[in-house]
């Protein structure tokens, strides 16, 4: 099996080569000759997923915001809340084995439910939280998905590597980031690092 069991109704954890062969509704898979391109529906789903190489050669999804999101006014934030609180959000994350995340064990699609009652309100919390410390200012929020990711690996680690030994993985790009540019003159907060933030998603 290379989609485990969501280990709640808001994740969902899939292996790249299967996402790709077995694209889940709303996406569509077309192979060129140095790759593929996945489409998605908008309507629907929130990609956060940059390029990247897989199996069959260079993954490009057209319609992905990449992991990294920047913002330049109040309707763009509005509008990216909104998506946020209101659709399944995709992210491509890595299991690696080592410290320092040396080797890749399994790339993974990793969705969650921004819908689903808990993943939402503490979405909502953790926005709320960001915008009232940063007084207005240029910001950068990561949102990160460490916690739920050890709980699904503790109980598929089949999956992720087919060694007898268990394997403690160690998740690479497990967060995504929000970036918001104010048109403050002097943005001093910001030029020094100060209005850096980040809130952990938990499933239960």
């Amino acid at each position: 099996m290379s989609t485990s069991k969501p280990s709640h109704s808001g994740m969902r954890v899939t292996e790249v080569e299967e996402f790709l062969r077995n694209p889940p509704d709303g996406f569509s898979v077309e192979v060129l000759c140095s790759g593929c391109r996945v489409h998605s529906d908008p309507e629907n789903s929130l990609v956060l997923i940059d390029d990247f190489d897989s199996c069959i050669g260079k993954t490009v999804f057209p319609k992905s915001l990449g992991r990294k999101v920047k913002m330049q006014n109040l309707w763009e934030y509005t509008s990216m809340r909104k998506s946020l609180l209101s659709k399944r959000i995709h992210l491509l994350m890595s299991a690696c084995e080592g410290t320092n995340e040396a080797r890749v064990l399994k790339q993974f699609v990793v969705s969650i439910d921004g819908n689903d009652p808990i993943i939402k309100w503490q979405m909502e919390r953790g926005l709320d939280w960001t915008i009232s410390s940063v007084w207005g200012e240029s910001y950068r929020v990561d949102i990160d998905l460490t916690e739920p990711l050890e709980r699904w690996a503790a109980k598929n680690n089949h999956i992720i590597t087919d060694k007898l030994i268990k394997v403690q993985p160690v998740w690479r790009d497990a967060s995504f980031t929000l970036k918001y540019y104010s048109d403050a003159l002097f943005d001093f907060p910001h030029w020094f690092g100060f209005s850096k933030r980040k809130f952990n998603l938990r499933l239960t």
